[in-house]
């Protein structure tokens, strides 16, 4: 199991927050998720990601289906700063 941190930032925060889209994508491969909002910088949000596999993850993330989702969410893709636990 690896454990990630994913920081981004989103258009809307409370969008952001009520959208299902994370959990069904994320959850359909095994992911679990818990999600962060940073009280300072009200359009940055975070995850932390618990992967069962990296590559079913890594694939997700360069697939249409998770650009569509974050494009849904409105993530702003450019901000995304993944750190995984060592």
């Amino acid at each position: 199991m690896t454990t990630m941190i994913i920081f981004h930032e989103v258009d809307d925060v409370a969008h952001w927050l009520a959208s299902t889209k994370r959990t069904e994508v994320f959850g359909s491969r095994g992911i679990s998720i818990r999600t962060f909002v940073d009280p300072a910088k009200t359009n940055r949000v975070g995850l932390i990601a618990e992967i069962p596999d990296m590559a079913v993850f890594q694939a997700l993330m360069a697939s249409p289906e998770a650009a569509e989702a974050m494009k849904l969410d409105g993530v702003r893709p450019a901000t995304l700063v993944a750190l995984v636990q060592s």
